[in-house]
This record gives structure tokens, sequence and C-alpha cells, in this order.
């Protein structure tokens, strides 16, 4: 089982031990929200996810809170994987849903589409989708993963990222586009960048990207977040005795927080 265990920067004491596997869920699903906040068209009713695993539910939760779905499409290769999956997004939401029989029938003509899977070979391809369409591509997070054709990476007008870093050394998608760290990597954005600058969606933008890899910061925050309103409501259980680091890690965590 995952685990976040927070330590104090200060002291050294021990915060909290939390199950951090729904954490990752709700991290992973909440910056694809803050992504399509800022990048899908802002009157956006429509969404294609295409991956029902364990990520997926919270990836729906994320975008029908920052836009208001009236229909959802889903895919992914296993139609009983497909049928539960609907099933538990109907037991949440009172939108349409709408079986896909293909990627292509999922996508056609939706304005957002997130891919959520553990593909090995690309799937999705430019001419499956349609201009203005925003694409949210949280799966492939390692380098012999992929979810997008190179075509779809060179049509966007908008590529934002969780880490540069992250995607220079881990996303072979993009990786395929810009080459070793350089100048061409100019062109791809941190979300933090685009929020700090307000810079959303323009009109005149065809596709935009949005590509995760996920980042400890959003484990921290979020956990952070977790542990004060536990706190707040009385949950968990409080250590019998004060426990702190050992003194080595006392020093290197406050010359992190310095």
């Amino acid at each position: 089982t995952p685990l976040l265990i927070l330590i104090d920067a200060e002291d050294g004491s021990l915060k909290a031990i939390i199950e951090a596997f729904a954490l990752g869920q709700m991290r992973t699903g909440g910056i694809s929200g803050v992504a399509t906040d800022w990048l899908a068209d802002e009157q956006a009713d429509e969404m294609a996810i295409i991956g029902t695993g364990k990520q997926a539910l919270l990836q729906v939760a994320s975008v029908a809170y920052v836009r208001p779905l009236k229909r959802l499409r889903v895919f992914s290769p296993r139609a009983g994987s497909r049928r539960q999956f609907i099933d538990k997004v109907r037991a949440e939401f009172d939108f349409e849903i709408m079986e896909a029989k293909s990627v292509e029938e999922a996508v056609s003509g939706a304005p957002i589409v997130t891919l959520v899977t553990r593909a090995t070979a690309p799937f999705l391809s430019s001419p499956m989708v349609v201009r203005g369409t925003h694409i949210n591509a949280v799966g492939a997070i390692t380098p012999e993963r992929a979810e997008l054709e190179q075509d779809v990476v060179a049509r966007a007008s908008v590529i934002v990222v969780d880490s540069v870093p992250a995607v220079q050394r881990l996303s072979s998608e993009l990786i395929g586009r810009f080459g070793p760290p350089g100048s061409a990597w100019d062109a791809v954005m941190p979300l933090c960048r685009v929020i700090a600058n307000g810079q959303s969606r323009q009109a005149s933008d065809d596709l935009t990207l949005f590509k995760a890899m996920g980042v400890g910061i959003s484990d921290l925050s979020l956990g952070s977040a977790i542990y004060a309103r536990a706190r707040a409501l009385g949950k968990g259980r409080a250590f019998p005795h004060p426990v702190r680091a050992a003194p080595h890690l006392r020093t290197s965590l406050a010359k992190t927080a310095a």
C-alpha cells in the first residue's frame, strides 16, 4: 500500500501517515481539472474518456467540476470494463453517458478528450480530433508507454505540462517531437506559468494539450490539505507518543525548507 508520510521540516516530528492510493487518484484528477479549466473551451459540455481504470472516475469528476458536462463518451478495449465504469459514473452523475465501440467513435467531435490508459503504442491520431479540442494525456508516464501519435503533438497550438524536466526524461511522446533538452522545448509550458500569466485558451488555438507525469509537490500539497482537514474534523488516530525523525534527516529537512 503506498503511503504519504508528512514530517515537520522545522523539528522533524512525524505529523501524519496517509494512505496514498486514493490521494494519488485525487491529485492526478485534480491537476487535469485545473488544466481543463484553463485550456478547454469555456462552453465545452461533452467529454470523451479513453481508459476505464482506477484513475478514470476522478478524471471525469475533475472535468465535470470545471465544465457543464451534458454527455460523456466512454471507451476502453474490454466491453465489460466499459460497462462497469459506466455504472460507476451513473451512480455519481446525471449527465448522458455513451458507450463507444472505438477510440474514433468516442473522440469524434468531443471538445474535451482525456486519455488515461496503460497503452504501449499510440492510438490517438490527428484526424480523429476536431479543431478546438482540449486533450488531457495522463496515462503514459514512463518511456515505454504512449497514447499520442506524433501528428497530434505537432498539431497542438499549446502544449502544457505539469513538469518540464519530468516530461523531458520520461515522455516518449514529447521527446519524439522535441528531442533532448534544448531550445526546442521552449514551446512547452509548465502549467504553473500558464496560471501565473493568465494564459487562457485563445479563439485561434487549434488543439491544446496537457501532458501530466505526476509531481511530488502535488502529493505534498494535497496531503497537507487532507491532514489539516482531518485535524479540524477530529478524524484519524493520534500517535500515542511524539515521533521524531533522526537528527541527520531533521538537518536535511531544515535545509530543504530553507
